[in-house]
């Protein structure tokens, strides 16, 4: 329950933040042209708060946190005054009005840099991408990917970190082949790998592009040994203690620690004899596991935690930068991940990619809640992405969007006329149903991820 607060929670704030942004982009370049803008809202339905400033302009804070519009005074919808006839938004010229609707978009982009920009002035965090282990059979196994060594590359984007590693290989999807160079850690000798990546089956929902190529970072070693016990747990009422060395659970052995987790989870609310070793000897404890909700489904818990051995100090990095080394570097990752989505939408049309990775609020709500329990700057990298997303998605040539607002006024640019309300109307109509076959496939492969 306090999993899907917090993400509920999230959610509400991060998507809160990125609307205001793009609405308040459509409204102060209204403004600048003369247009009056009557309602200022974030948020859909029921009003929840509302205020009128001297100006005559309404802002709003509606109950439903999926988006927000600015109300512009327009002759096409509104009975105007002629002393106000000026301050109409059809009243501008062509180009005034592609001002207006690309500043929403335009906004979103604004607001990702300067989120980068703060992340990388903080320091993000980061683990050098270095191979624990390849799976033999596999399309990382088969072009002689070694262990030990480090990705210095993924098909020309240099990757610091295991993050930029993933964001390199999600951007090949689709593609035949992908280059990947290496170096050893005593050597600044680069080795280059092509992976074969035509037979690659790569399912988001299921899996990280990493493993689905045979590539399994490398981690410090996990003992099957008890670090912690928590107050009050399921595990300290049935006297589970640090230092116990985990042997069995349920008669079935545990030989390290993925296995005992596994096994605990299995039994949500009910009683199981836990098989340890103390000082030597073997004991046989009960314990009754708390049920808690994880990834959508019902698990045991019991609050431990392994001896794990520290990260080699040669492995940890922070990306972080000086005021100016960091614009370059909020620049360089906004059109990364921009050209990243374009590309990703392309490869949705052409069929590269399938529609089930496609995630709807549930998804995104995830990710808020996520990003936000990890930290500050990871929430910032989190709205930065999903602001890129938002303003790209805007300009899809949707006519519901603003894309497609911008595609009748570049035709009117060519044409020297706009284009007949019947064109207009008939365009919205089918802008609203492909829109609303987007946001049901997201929602769908949503509740098939949580329920599946």
């Amino acid at each position: 329950m306090f999993d899907f607060l917090w993400n509920l929670a999230s959610f509400v704030v991060a998507l809160g933040i990125l609307v205001t942004v793009h609405e308040y982009g459509h409204f102060w370049v209204a403004r600048k042209n003369g247009v009056k803008v009557e309602c200022f809202s974030v948020g859909f339905g029921r009003a929840i708060w509302r205020k009128t400033a001297k100006d005559g302009t309404e802002y709003v804070l509606a109950m439903i946190p999926l988006g927000g519009y600015v109300k512009m005074l327009d002759e096409r919808v509104d009975d105007v005054q002629p002393e106000d006839k000026d301050k109409t938004f059809n009243s501008k010229n062509v180009y005034q009005r592609i001002a207006i609707v690309a500043a929403g978009p335009l906004a979103n982009f604004i607001f990702a840099l300067f989120a980068f920009y703060l992340m990388f002035l903080i320091g993000v965090p980061g683990v050098k991408p270095v191979i624990g282990d390849i799976a033999p059979s596999s399309i990382a196994g088969k072009a002689k990917l070694s262990n030990n060594s480090e990705i210095v590359s993924v098909a020309g984007n240099i990757t610091r970190d295991w993050q930029e590693v993933n964001l390199a290989l999600i951007g090949e999807i689709g593609n035949d082949k992908i280059t990947i160079k290496t170096k050893q850690a005593d050597s600044q000798y680069i080795s280059s790998f092509i992976l074969d990546t035509r037979n690659w089956q790569f399912s988001p929902d299921k899996t990280s592009a990493l493993t689905s190529l045979g590539i399994t970072p490398f981690r410090p070693n996990v003992h099957n040994e008890l670090s912690a016990v928590a107050e009050d747990s399921p595990a300290a009422l049935a006297g589970l203690l640090v230092g116990d060395t985990l042997i069995s659970v349920a008669n079935v052995k545990t030989s390290d620690w993925q296995s005992f987790a596994k096994e605990i989870k299995q039994f949500p609310g009910e009683e199981v004899l836990i098989t340890v070793k103390r000082n030597g000897e073997l004991l046989t404890l009960a314990v009754t596991p708390k049920s808690v909700e994880q990834a959508g489904k019902v698990v045991g818990y019991i609050g431990v935690a392994p001896k794990v051995d520290a990260w080699p100090e040669s492995l940890l990095i922070e990306l972080r930068y000086g005021p100016i080394e960091a614009i370059k570097e909020s620049a360089q990752r906004t059109w990364n991940l921009t050209t990243l989505t374009f590309s990703m939408i392309g490869k949705l049309i052409t069929g590269d990619v399938s529609v089930k990775n496609l995630s709807g609020p549930i998804g995104i709500a995830q990710g808020a809640g996520s990003s936000a329990s990890h930290g500050f700057v990871y929430f910032l990298g989190f709205l930065a992405l999903i602001s890129i997303n938002l303003g790209i998605i805007n300009l899809l040539p949707l006519p519901v969007l603003d894309g497609g607002h911008l595609l009748y006024y570049v035709i009117e640019l060519f044409t020297g006329k706009e284009v007949p309300e019947k064109i207009q109307e008939a365009g919205f109509k089918f802008g609203a149903l492909a829109l609303l076959m987007l946001m049901a496939i997201g929602l769908f492969n949503d509740f098939s991820r949580v329920l599946g």
